[in-house]
C-alpha cells in the first residue's frame, strides 16, 4: 500500500489538470502556461496568457529571460501529441520547476475553459467534475 500511495503523491508533483491550474492561477501563485507546439498551432489557438515556447526551441538561451521562482505548466494538443512532454523535459533540464497539463489544449476545453486565438471558443457551461 505504501508503494501505491507513494507511486500517487509522486505523479501529482509532475502533473496537472485543468482545474487545478485554473485554482492555481486564481491564487496569486507565479505560474507561466507555456505552450510547446509550433508558434501556429499558437496562433491558431492557446490557452490564456500563455507563452508560445516551441519544445524544439527550449534551450537556455530561448529561457535566459524567464523567471526562475514560476512554476511553469506545459501543454500540446492533448492525448496524442506529445509536445508537452518534451516541453516539460526540457524545462525540467534547463533548471524550471514544472508540470504538465494532463489532457493539454483539447481537455482544457472539454472541462468548459475559453481559448485565445483565431479558432478561440468562449467558455461552456461544462465544468470539470474534479
Amino acid at each position: 500500500m505504501d508503494q501505491q500511495i507513494a507511486h500517487y503523491a509522486q505523479k501529482l508533483q509532475y502533473e496537472i489538470d485543468a482545474a487545478d491550474l485554473m485554482h492555481l492561477r486564481s491564487t496569486g501563485r507565479k505560474v507561466v502556461v507555456v505552450d510547446a507546439r509550433t508558434a501556429e498551432a499558437f496562433l491558431h489557438e492557446h490557452i490564456p496568457g500563455a507563452i508560445n515556447l516551441p519544445h524544439r526551441l527550449m534551450s537556455e538561451v530561448a529561457t535566459a529571460d524567464l523567471p526562475r521562482d514560476a512554476l511553469y505548466v506545459t501543454y500540446c494538443d492533448g492525448i496524442g501529441c506529445n509536445a508537452s512532454t518534451k516541453g516539460a523535459l526540457n524545462m525540467a533540464r534547463l533548471g524550471f520547476e514544472v508540470r504538465e497539463l494532463i489532457g493539454g489544449l483539447d481537455w482544457f476545453k472539454r472541462d468548459g475553459y475559453a481559448t485565445e486565438g483565431l479558432a478561440a471558443v468562449s467558455a461552456s457551461d461544462v465544468a470539470c467534475a474534479c
